[in-house]
């Protein structure tokens, strides 16, 4: 329906998916120095009016694909720019640490995709991590909902209350991990945990949040040793390590990763010490 650079479609599911895709690129490019969603310059695909009031979107391992929704409890999914982000996000993931779908490691996997879709909002926006909604998919529910996103990186447990949809099972710290089967092991409810950390730690260093917090989870993700089966505690250490790595290990943006941890339960064993850091500018 519309290629690269060609003018706007008049279809606002196509439009939105083109300029969401763009907005994605964008952020990993200019933040990251990522090329792509597999740093190799992957043409950035998406189908749109899938299915029929088809009430999701995806990434199918190539490219995205987007419902319309039923019109009773969603719009359609290219509305939301921290959407598109967040599934562009889990490609990202496939091509670098490729955590397993289940358990912990896939509510990392969902965790990662979440932290990445909303930097693509704020970065979309030019938001500080104090101005920013910490919201995935506002605009997603129709009106007869009573709920404000279908996720809260802020407020783990918040985003919608309903007599129809219920409450927002996800818990924000350890002690009220959720252990269960279903959902692949919880892994869209325990994955805000990790999202509750990494809202913690980059309006504990404040600013920008693609410049330092999201540098720091980015690094985790493509640069340090994490495997895909990793824990929320070896991911926590990794991103300790890596925020010692990025920016020294007396930095303050160390410190508040290893607050942000703490601050959600996740115990971390001590990341290696004496790593000196990188030159930040470049």
């Amino acid at each position: 329906m519309r290629a690269e650079g060609e003018p706007s479609t008049g279809d606002p599911a196509a439009d939105e998916a083109y300029d969401g895709l763009g907005a994605t690129h964008a952020l990993f490019l200019d933040a990251f120095d990522r090329d792509s969603i597999d740093d190799s310059g992957l043409p950035l695909e998406a189908t749109v009016h899938f299915g029929n009031a088809y009430d999701n979107a995806f990434w199918d391992g190539s490219r995205m694909v987007f419902g319309d929704g039923d019109g009773q409890v969603f719009e359609r999914f290219t509305r939301s720019l921290s959407v598109i982000g967040h599934e562009l996000s889990h490609g990202v993931v496939q091509y670098s640490t490729n955590f397993v779908y289940e358990g912990q490691s896939g509510a990392l996997n969902e965790s990662v995709a979440d932290v990445f879709g909303v930097l693509v909002e704020q970065y979309a926006s030019r938001q500080s991590s104090d101005e920013a909604s910490w919201l995935i998919g506002v605009g997603l529910f129709t009106d007869e909902v009573e709920g404000d996103a279908i996720r809260s990186m802020s407020d783990p447990g918040s985003a919608y209350d309903d007599d129809v949809l219920g409450k927002d099972p996800q818990p924000g710290h350890m002690r009220d991990y959720i252990d269960t089967v279903e959902d692949n092991g919880g892994v869209h409810l325990n994955s805000g945990i990790p999202n509750k950390a990494f809202h913690l730690a980059a309006t504990g260093i404040g600013g920008f949040a693609w410049e330092r917090a999201g540098r720091i989870w980015y690094h985790a993700l493509t640069e340090g040793s994490l495997t895909a089966t990793a824990t929320f505690s070896e991911f926590a250490a990794q991103t300790i390590t890596s925020a010692q790595t990025v920016f020294g290990v007396e930095s303050p943006e160390r410190s508040a990763v290893v607050a942000a941890w703490d601050g959600v339960g996740v115990a971390v064993e001590a990341a290696e010490e004496g790593v000196a850091p990188i030159d930040t500018a470049s």
